[in-house]
């Protein structure tokens, strides 16, 4: 009987609207086999975005860590997971979703953070990477317990981002990188008011007959990642590698300053950091 019992709540977590969350979209509005269907669409917005991501970062990502491209290469799987939890509701699906946003933070932290604000008892990054993953495996598998509190835990690292952005621009005269700086800050408030208004404000919403900013809220998050994380990387290979002599442009076409931005490497010599 505890076999049939178990099988019986896996095939529950598994089943459509399992989830304890329901976004302000209406269920089953265009289809019946898709429960948020703007959601569920707007997720496929990671497939495009990363794709690029990985190109243009390939140089960048072949002189300082080839783990770089991990960042991206996730960030496909938050997009799939995401189409998958909308698609459904399902608890299985909010897990995926939710995990894979915790590892891709995971990865970045554990790439990109800065050394000189680490740990005191920490000396190395393989020691601090360590670190993360341990704290990551804990984490999610805490996150089983209270999985309504997943997403607003998620959303408190963001801050520290902001946080750990703010210390290392502090000493940035670079006209171009505060610009990249402003724009990734303004994107993420931007993206962060669109999923709380829908989370906390959908009654306000209906009444607008508007019900899509969480599927608005994929397609800024993905482009804030996009900004903050070339930012970030930026600011590494200042550090890191600051004989190639970073610098930054924008696709499609530098001279539009909009797009996507990347780093391009235009030296091998030895030079001074400008952040």
């Amino acid at each position: 009987m505890g076999g049939v019992y178990s099988n019986e709540r896996m095939a529950g977590a598994f089943s459509y609207e399992s989830s304890e969350i329901d976004w302000c979209e209406d269920n089953y509005k265009h289809s019946e086999y898709v429960v948020e269907y703007f959601n569920t669409m707007s997720s496929f917005f990671f497939f495009i975005v990363s794709p690029i991501m990985l190109y243009l970062l390939h140089p960048y990502a072949k002189e300082r860590n080839l783990a770089v491209h991990m960042v991206w290469i996730m960030m496909i799987f938050v997009g799939l997971f995401s189409a998958y939890f909308h698609m459904t509701l399902s608890f299985v699906g909010q897990m995926l979703d939710e995990l894979s946003i915790l590892w891709v933070l995971a990865v970045g932290y554990s790439i990109w953070f800065p050394r000189k604000l680490f740990p005191s008892f920490i000396k190395d990054r393989s020691t601090f990477s360590r670190l993360v993953l341990l704290i990551t495996v804990i984490t999610s598998m805490s996150s089983f317990v209270k999985p309504t509190a997943n997403a607003y835990a998620l959303n408190c690292f963001g801050l520290h981002l902001l946080y750990t952005l703010g210390v290392e621009m502090r000493c940035c005269t670079d006209q171009k990188v505060l610009r990249l700086a402003k724009l990734s800050v303004a994107l993420w408030v931007l993206a962060i008011s669109c999923w709380i208004s829908d989370r906390f404000g959908c009654s306000f919403w209906q009444r607008l007959n508007f019900c899509y900013l969480h599927g608005i809220w994929h397609i800024l998050i993905v482009i804030a990642v996009a900004y903050g994380s070339t930012l970030i990387a930026y600011l590494d290979a200042n550090y890191e590698i600051p004989y190639s002599l970073p610098g930054l442009q924008y696709w499609p076409c530098d001279k539009w300053a909009v797009g996507l931005p990347h780093i391009v490497l235009k030296g091998t010599t030895k030079t001074q950091k400008r952040c």
